[in-house]
């Protein structure tokens, strides 16, 4: 149980942008939160309902600059700004005041590597030790006494569910690992852009960050921490005309004397009594439609043509379980809390 006397009292940075909103919905209901501060650049002094009329009615303070904000009353800082803003505004916070973060500032280990892929000098080297990387299912004991969790990425999450595993048991090849990954166009943020209005997007898909994608990165370095060895994937990102949602289809080959149940098999075991993973049945088809609004992961695992292949899909809503959802799962963690609570939607369907 949390044994938090009172509520813990919670500021959301970034919250006039689609993970922000979607963390006020999230933590709105949650019994053991009182959301204090909520920040916003171009929207601040509007109120939330005014940024998002869908979350009218809730008793909400209204959208302030960082600048602006008293850290003085805050627990809990949630980060929901792009990569770059954060390691000087965590430097400044008092000690007593812990950060889950969903930008990149603090997913990778090595400082070079982060300025190699997202091309900044790492601000924040004395605190990146400090961190510690938030996929519950796979990290939950590091989680819990953490002072800053870093939120995984969207697609290294859908990506790293259903591979770590696989790969930590020594069932696959990783030499010749492919992830072929979809997702909403709410995955790009909310901020106007050329290449996300509807007549860019609609009624076509196309690749991009091709050979070189930021969460590669990301990926790579979790099936490192799983195997003891670097582990080079093929990751290709598509961007589809919806709103919301994840596909990643993974190519793998299998090690000599397994077949595909041993991968089914192995992956209900690791997740047996995790609450928002679930191993289809053989011949279960996971689908976007089937997980949307929802903090869940579905895993479906197929035969590939080719004797000693496989293919593994692993759906997810990009905003729920790819990125505020998940920093909900956290809270729950670190806090004491039951890792469901706040997070008990099921899917949204049709």
């Amino acid at each position: 149980m949390n044994g938090q006397a009172s509520p813990i009292r919670v500021a959301i940075l970034g919250a006039s942008g689609y993970t922000g909103a979607e963390l006020v919905r999230l933590l709105a209901r949650h019994p053991g939160v009182d959301i204090r501060a909520l920040t916003a650049d171009r929207k601040a002094g509007q109120t939330m309902a005014q940024a998002f009329p869908h979350l009218g009615g809730l008793d909400l303070p209204d959208l302030v600059r960082i600048e602006d904000l008293d850290f003085a009353d805050i627990d809990l800082v949630f980060g929901c700004l792009p990569h770059g803003t954060m390691h000087g505004l965590v430097k400044r916070l008092p000690e007593r005041v812990r950060v889950i973060d969903l930008s990149a500032d603090f997913r990778l280990e090595d400082p070079a590597v982060y300025t190699e892929w997202y091309g900044l000098e790492h601000g924040a080297t004395d605190l990146q030790p400090q961190a510690v990387y938030g996929l519950p299912e796979l990290h939950r004991d590091a989680i819990r006494g953490a002072r800053i969790v870093a939120g995984p990425g969207c697609y290294p999450t859908s990506v790293q569910i259903p591979l770590v595993p696989l790969a930590r048991r020594g069932l696959i090849g990783l030499d010749d690992i492919i992830a072929d990954s979809k997702s909403g166009v709410s995955g790009a943020g909310r901020a106007a852009k050329e290449a996300n209005l509807h007549t860019e997007v609609s009624e076509g898909i196309h690749a991009y960050g091709v050979t070189r994608h930021r969460h590669v990165a990301e990926i790579e370095q979790g099936l490192r921490w799983a195997t003891g060895r670097d582990v080079t994937v093929t990751f290709t990102p598509h961007l589809m005309p919806m709103n919301r949602g994840i596909l990643s289809t993974i190519y793998v080959s299998l090690v000599e004397g397994v077949g595909v149940d041993d991968l089914r098999v192995a992956l209900a075991e690791h997740y047996a009594g995790e609450p928002f993973v679930r191993v289809l049945p053989a011949g279960g088809v996971p689908a976007t439609r089937h997980v949307r609004g929802a903090n869940h992961v579905l895993i479906g695992v197929f035969p590939d043509r080719r004797p000693g292949h496989a293919i593994v899909i692993c759906v997810e809503d990009n905003l729920v379980k790819g990125a505020s959802g998940q920093l909900v799962q956290c809270m729950n963690v670190m806090y004491g809390f039951p890792e469901t609570q706040g997070l008990e939607q099921l899917a949204l369907f049709p």
